[in-house]
């Protein structure tokens, strides 16, 4: 509000004549509100996704999902059957040695929060997922949601990611890959169910892999396993960039409206580069 009274550019990036007042600011405020939902961010990422015509495969995917840290301490994870009128003098300030789960206990500042881990020996933290179905000829992201966190939410967001690609190439069979996480019985026969490939890499350590030779024979499973760091890219520009490696938002509905449009950002950056590079 104060660079609008006397800075230029930022009235002119608004659209503002040098001497018309500047808002009040609830303005702003009121404005926030409106875009903040799930349904504008969903459209504003399809418009700028439909500006990467001819860029996109429409056949070969990565699919994965990426931990995002909630805007709550450990501190606010207290019991559900707390008094919230009547707490303890020291609630959540002592939690060492107690046992806690997402079914006895919950955020109190961010509920929709859930205490995850995505890989064993790592610290849980009050967490979202974050999933991105990826392209595979420019990494360009093509299609963004996110979830709570728990075991499941991975596999499932990728299905229904995986199902609206199927949807919008109109049926034409495509292509997969995921890494280790994703090689469970169920997800291989609800993707093959739905049309798609399944290019997952084998998780062999603890069980038998869903994954057998009448994939991993073809050349293009390899292929698919050789494109999956083009997931990490976006992942981590959003990061380190994006400002989605801890939210300053409270609620799933919040969270996933910043995601989808950080994805958005990102596919906004790129596909200017790859008209240049005449990719």
């Amino acid at each position: 509000m104060e660079q609008l009274d006397y800075n230029l550019l930022f009235r002119w990036f608004v659209g503002m004549a040098m001497d018309e007042p500047v808002w009040n600011h609830a303005v702003f405020s009121k404005n926030r509100d409106r875009l903040l939902n799930q349904e504008l961010g969903q459209q504003f990422f399809s418009r700028v996704k439909a500006q990467a015509s001819g860029l996109m495969s429409d056949e070969h995917f990565t699919v994965d999902g990426t931990l995002i840290e909630a805007w709550a301490s450990h501190k606010s994870f207290r019991r559900k059957d707390e008094d919230k009128n009547r707490p303890g003098p020291d609630a959540g300030s002592d939690f060492h040695g107690e046992k806690r789960t997402n079914e006895t206990h919950e955020s109190k500042t961010d509920p929709d929060a859930r205490l995850y881990k995505k890989s064993y020996g790592k610290e849980a933290r009050l967490s979202y997922l974050g999933h991105a179905l990826v392209e595979n000829r420019n990494g360009l992201i093509a299609g963004a949601m996110a979830t709570t966190a728990d075991g499941r939410a991975e596999r499932d967001a990728a299905l229904l990611l995986l199902n609206e690609a199927i949807q919008q190439g109109q049926g034409r069979r495509i292509t997969v890959g995921a890494d280790k996480a994703y090689d469970t019985r169920d997800f291989i026969r609800a993707v093959r169910e739905l049309g798609a490939v399944p290019h997952v890499s084998q998780n062999n350590k603890h069980r038998r892999s869903a994954i057998d030779k009448r994939t991993t024979r073809h050349p293009s499973y390899a292929i698919s396993l050789s494109k999956r760091w083009l997931v990490e890219k976006p992942f981590g520009w959003m990061k380190q960039t994006g400002g989605i490696k801890k939210v300053k938002l409270r609620g799933l509905d919040k969270v996933e409206w910043l995601f989808v449009f950080t994805c958005a950002a990102f596919n906004l950056l790129r596909i200017p580069k790859l008209r240049e590079c005449g990719a």
